[in-house]
């Protein structure tokens, strides 16, 4: 008799077991469903409006209104400078570099810096137009670029630069930005 009680009870334990075992299995097909989602899930802010229209950002692919924002700004604060303020200028600019082009992009603008330091030259730079492709996050910008030395302008040229970036999370990160050549640059008269 002791023998069928004890059976019974095996029973009844074996069925908790597996009935606790499949919850848990349950369980975990969930948390990595949640997790999955959690992860895969594009993340989306909504910016302050600076224009007509707002402006969002996603982590699946920056919007062009967003690039050209980014980049008009990058361009001014950049192609805008003068020998009183070249600290804080490269500092605000190295803000916005990748990391991968970090010691580049330092680089080049401490070499600037050196260069202008001690002059009385600074520059000016005016947009006209703004060219942006944000699958392949590249912004070409044109307008005048004016030179001067205290209050005299010595030049005024149309120029056009190219602003590289990398887009980490819900950020742009600048990994280069350089002077397109004219085709007058590239074929100088003879």
């Amino acid at each position: 008799m002791h023998a069928d009680i004890a059976h019974a009870q095996a029973q009844t334990w074996l069925r908790q077991r597996n009935q606790l075992a499949a919850v848990s299995v349950v369980a975990l097909i969930t948390a990595l469903t949640a997790t999955g989602f959690a992860v895969t899930k594009d993340r989306q802010i909504v910016l302050v409006p600076m224009t007509r229209s707002d402006v969002t950002v996603s982590s699946a692919q920056i919007s062009a209104d967003y690039l050209e924002l980014v980049t008009r700004d990058t361009a001014l604060m950049l192609l805008n400078r003068s020998p009183e303020g070249l600290d804080y200028w490269m500092d605000e600019i190295l803000k916005l570099a990748d990391p991968s082009a970090f010691g580049r992009l330092k680089a080049e603008l401490v070499a600037i810096v050196e260069e202008q330091r001690s002059s009385e030259v600074s520059q000016s730079f005016i947009i006209r137009r703004m060219d942006v492709d944000p699958v392949g996050l590249k912004a070409t910008v044109t307008g005048t670029l004016k030179t001067f030395v205290g209050p005299q302008v010595i030049a005024s040229d149309d120029r056009r630069f190219v602003f590289r970036w990398r887009q980490r999370g819900l950020t742009l990160a600048l990994v280069a930005f350089a002077q397109e050549k004219s085709p007058e640059q590239d074929n100088p008269p003879s």
